[in-house]
């Protein structure tokens, strides 16, 4: 069987590539059947999406108005804003004044995901639904 690699961009994380043959090699994009594993990665954790939500609601905020709206420590958001950035989710704009400022917005490859968040959000209040009727014992059968 052959082998199908494809190659980032630089600098980009990404997870370990696999082959067609199910080995993995080195840090990289996987084969292209594998786009969803990438975008996932490019999502996966506790805090991405959370900040992805608090920036499409204001267009852009400022570090301090992403931590204190989601009371995230700062080693976390300064993870979380770096990673989205390295996948070119998230922009970072520093401002030549005094004192520094420094803001932080979706690119429009982050807005994209944002309709899909939105069924996401439909989704899940589908399955908050369901287990409220399966709390009061009122689950279909």
């Amino acid at each position: 069987m052959s082998e199908h690699v494809a190659h980032g961009h630089a600098g980009t994380p990404g997870p370990a590539t696999t082959t067609a043959s199910g080995g993995k090699g080195g840090a990289g994009v996987t084969a292209p059947d594998c786009a969803i594993g990438y975008a996932f990665k490019a999502i996966e954790g506790k805090w991405k999406l959370p900040v992805m939500y608090v920036l499409s609601t204001h267009g852009s905020a400022r570090y301090n108005e992403i931590k204190r709206e989601l009371g995230i420590t700062n080693m976390m958001l300064t993870n979380t804003l770096r990673d989205l950035e390295a996948y070119g989710l998230v922009s970072r704009t520093q401002y030549n004044e005094v004192p520094p400022r420094v803001e932080y917005a979706l690119t429009d490859n982050g807005y994209a995901i944002i309709p899909a968040l939105r069924e996401f959000e439909k989704w899940g209040q589908l399955l908050l639904d369901g287990a409220g009727a399966a709390d009061r014992g009122e689950a279909e059968g």
